[in-house]
């Protein structure tokens, strides 16, 4: 059960109908803010793991 479920043309027939269904123009707003969401959460763990590193170099008396 699930094997080959995201074949390369399977995605290609997701993404064709997404394409319909949102349009060209949303369709690349979409893009644009997912990867806009990507790049925020991967800066808030970079900052997370600088944090945890500040903090676990000090010790607290």
């Amino acid at each position: 059960m699930g094997e080959g479920l995201f074949q390369p043309f399977h995605l290609l027939i997701i993404v064709g109908i997404a394409l319909l269904i949102f349009g060209p123009s949303k369709f690349a707003s979409l893009g644009k803010g997912l990867g806009e969401g990507i790049r925020n959460f991967k800066s808030a763990m970079k900052d997370g793991e600088d944090k945890k590193a500040e903090d676990g170099g000090e010790k607290k008396a």
